[in-house]
């Protein structure tokens, strides 16, 4: 995968740097594996706005994705490999002897014709799902269980991946991309690999209309509001607007919002890095 520039034929081109999609091996998605994805614009059940900024965009339909790689111990084909407008990263169609299909995360560097096998007993190799007690340590992985049998819930954002540092009583050590270490339970499964579309903080939208083709509508900074609307707003002239901090008055920057009676802070082994 790699980022194209183009050329400045129009202004907002000049800054324009998308993906090239290389990776990618078709645009027409499996009907199946289909459901409506019905926008909120942000609005609550009473059409009151509870998230600001959000409205518009591309009509999109939600692809479903096998979280659980449940279907053990039978190989799957991998089909193709498919963008996915609901995700940041790319998609894998599996197909499998018996005539299911099922879509999975795609990890990096995965291709058409590979196979992935799921369950106990299976090769930790890329795209393969096994339980934290049979990965190898040091083993890069992604799409991790926090509950054994829910399926996977973290490290799915595109290029993300975590690192199986260790094994001690019945919970596995694992260092997440935020930096944090935690423990889980060993029979917790993941995904031997990282997720794929690693550049894809790298694109550059290049104007405004592409956001909103996303769904993102324009932001108002809090410094240009009045008082009533938000600390950081009023002031003569060009004011700074002070200490950075929310709508509500929290503190934007270093103020840890992680509460110290949280129940699973006995699962952290080291705060992620500041």
């Amino acid at each position: 995968m790699g980022i194209k520039k183009y050329r400045p034929y129009t202004p907002s081109m000049r800054f324009t740097e998308l993906l090239t999609f290389d990776e990618i091996t078709t645009n027409v998605p499996e009907k199946s594996l289909l459901a409506p994805h019905k926008k909120s614009g942000g609005r609550n059940k009473a059409g009151a706005m509870t998230m600001r900024y959000v409205g518009g965009g591309h009509k999109q339909r939600y692809r479903i994705i096998d979280w659980k790689r449940d279907k053990a111990n039978v190989p799957g084909k991998v089909a193709t490999v498919e963008y996915d407008p609901m995700r940041t990263s790319f998609i894998a169609l599996i197909h499998y002897p018996d005539g299911e299909k099922r879509y999975i995360l795609a990890p990096a560097g995965i291709k058409v014709g590979q196979t992935v096998i799921s369950g106990k007993g299976v090769p930790p190799e890329l795209g393969n799902t096994l339980t934290l007690a049979e990965i190898p340590l040091g083993a890069i992985i992604h799409n991790i269980e926090l509950h054994p049998g829910r399926g996977g819930t973290i490290v799915r954002s595109a290029g993300a991946s975590a690192q199986l540092l260790a094994r001690e009583d019945r919970y596995a050590i694992i260092k997440l991309p935020s930096g944090e270490t935690r423990r889980m339970l060993l029979e917790c499964v993941a995904t031997i690999g990282t997720v794929s579309n690693g550049d894809h903080n790298l694109q550059s939208l290049g104007k405004a209309g592409r956001k909103r083709w996303l769904g993102r509508r324009p932001r108002t900074r809090a410094v240009a509001m009045n008082p009533v609307d938000h600390p950081m707003g009023g002031g003569e002239g060009r004011a700074s607007g002070g200490h950075p901090r929310s709508r509500r008055g929290l503190k934007a920057k270093g103020y840890k919002t992680r509460s110290p009676k949280k129940t699973t802070s006995q699962y952290v082994v080291s705060k992620r890095s500041k």
